[in-house]
């Protein structure tokens, strides 16, 4: 009878303990804004991420022209979305001439039919509410939602999901994806029953290795002076008041 009682105790004592709920929804609306602002900061150097609408240059990454409130590059298709679902909501506008020019330079670093009447345009098409819901449309479905969903999926709270998605944004949510996979060999996801400070440590880390890749993105401020301070301090929920600083500029929320 001993040993029939000891055996059940025995079996649950083997047993990884229950996941912790994770902390925090980034989708939440005031979460959403903490989320955009941090990027602004480390995409624009400024908190002001709406004022980013008509932003547009080349900084030299092999991408072409980057432009609008998360960075949509003519060389990886992004910005063509973006012009497309503009033209829809609103015909013959000022940058659809520039469709088919876009399409050709598509997965190149060329301006070829762009040039300085494209970055005119962009600027003036900023002021357009249409085409300001065409950005936030195209960083909503393209980045932000599969980079959360994935996150929640994983058991990541707040500071995980906003993690995953800035690495959607810089990398690409295949690039943010290959991230997580060389991530998962060293820990598990709270999802798994892993540790989630440990594992967004790990995340963070193969994201330095990806951020040092290519001489555009090889500043690692945003991930190392506000991502992995955010995590040293247990925020795992991203709450205010939040600090950190980027190419040497401070910034807070204090919200």
């Amino acid at each position: 009878m001993r040993l029939l009682v000891a055996f059940p105790l025995l079996l649950v004592a083997l047993l990884p303990p229950p996941a912790q709920a994770a902390t925090g929804d980034l989708a939440a609306p005031a979460t959403k804004e903490i989320a955009m602002e941090l990027v602004s900061s480390a995409e624009n150097s400024s908190l002001d991420w709406r004022a980013q609408f008509s932003y547009i240059e080349d900084i030299g990454d092999g991408r072409g022209y980057t432009a609008g409130i998360i960075g949509f590059c003519s060389g990886t298709g992004d910005m063509l979305r973006v012009v497309r679902a503009y033209t829809r909501a609103k015909p013959g506008n000022r940058l659809a001439r520039f469709l088919p020019a876009l399409r050709r330079v598509n997965d190149t670093d060329s301006h070829r039919g762009l040039g300085r009447p494209f970055v005119k345009a962009w600027r003036k098409a900023a002021h357009d509410p249409a085409f300001q819901r065409a950005q936030e449309r195209e960083r909503d479905t393209g980045y932000f939602r599969p980079a959360v969903r994935l996150a929640k999926s994983d058991g990541l709270g707040a500071l995980g999901q906003f993690i995953y998605y800035d690495a959607a944004v810089v990398h690409g949510v295949d690039g943010m994806k290959g991230v997580r996979r060389r991530a998962l060999r060293s820990a598990a996801t709270p999802g798994a029953g892993g540790s989630e400070t440990s594992y967004l440590e790990a995340f963070l880390d193969e994201r330095v290795v990806e951020m040092k890749k290519e001489a555009p993105h090889e500043n690692v401020d945003r991930v190392e002076l506000a991502q992995r301070r955010f995590l040293h301090e247990g925020n795992l929920g991203l709450t205010p008041p939040l600090r950190w600083s980027v190419y040497g500029d401070a910034y807070e929320i204090l919200r």
